[in-house]
């Protein structure tokens, strides 16, 4: 029986997932993805108009997972501050590399595709402005609640401390290590006190 063309669409999103997120988005073909997926080669453009197309679906399919995943993690009890180092803590463990599924395709794919296409890095841009705006609001607990600094700007110290992540799961992959991390949350607990 034939798949329905949503599922296949989606066979293929999560195949490819898989594969960029180990080798990257250019050097994955469109050839090996559908090998992969067992989808004949011809068929592809009846799911995507173009491999950009195809790259955009994949990133916001990977925004809309992540999003849930850091809804259910900030969600836990306790303070603002507390419920951030859960989700710092979350990052550091699922970006350390025992878990290539969960890797973050911001990082392994945000400098390639940037320069790639305009419309996968508009993907890239609100879906980083998602995850800013929820550490924004576990800040603005922490400074309503008493457990992060109310002197601080909560915007700022939000994109702060993404960029300070995005820099450390980063240098994570070029050193080979997680001392990164360590640093980053020795440095987080600095900002957020």
């Amino acid at each position: 029986m034939k798949k329905p063309i949503q599922d296949m669409r989606q066979h293929i999103i999560d195949v490819a997932k898989s594969l960029m997120t180990n080798k990257g988005y250019t050097a994955v073909g469109l050839s090996e993805v559908l090998t992969t997926a067992g989808v004949p080669k011809g068929s592809f453009y009846h799911y995507f108009r173009s491999k950009e197309e195809f790259g955009q679906a994949l990133l916001e399919e990977y925004f809309q997972e992540y999003i849930g995943r850091v809804d259910i993690v900030m969600a836990a009890e306790g303070t603002g501050a507390e419920r951030l180092l859960g989700y710092l803590h979350y990052w550091a463990k699922t970006q350390a590399f025992d878990h290539p599924e969960e890797k973050c395709l911001v990082v392994k794919l945000g400098a390639e595709v940037c320069d790639l296409s305009e419309d996968m890095r508009t993907v890239l841009e609100e879906g980083t402005a998602l995850i800013i705006q929820r550490i924004m609001r576990c800040v603005e607990q922490g400074m309503a609640d008493g457990s992060i600094s109310p002197t601080q700007d909560a915007a700022i110290l939000a994109e702060s401390l993404y960029q300070l992540w995005l820099g450390a799961s980063l240098l994570v992959k070029v050193k080979k290590t997680t001392a990164p991390f360590e640093t980053a949350l020795i440095t987080s607990k600095r900002l957020l006190a």
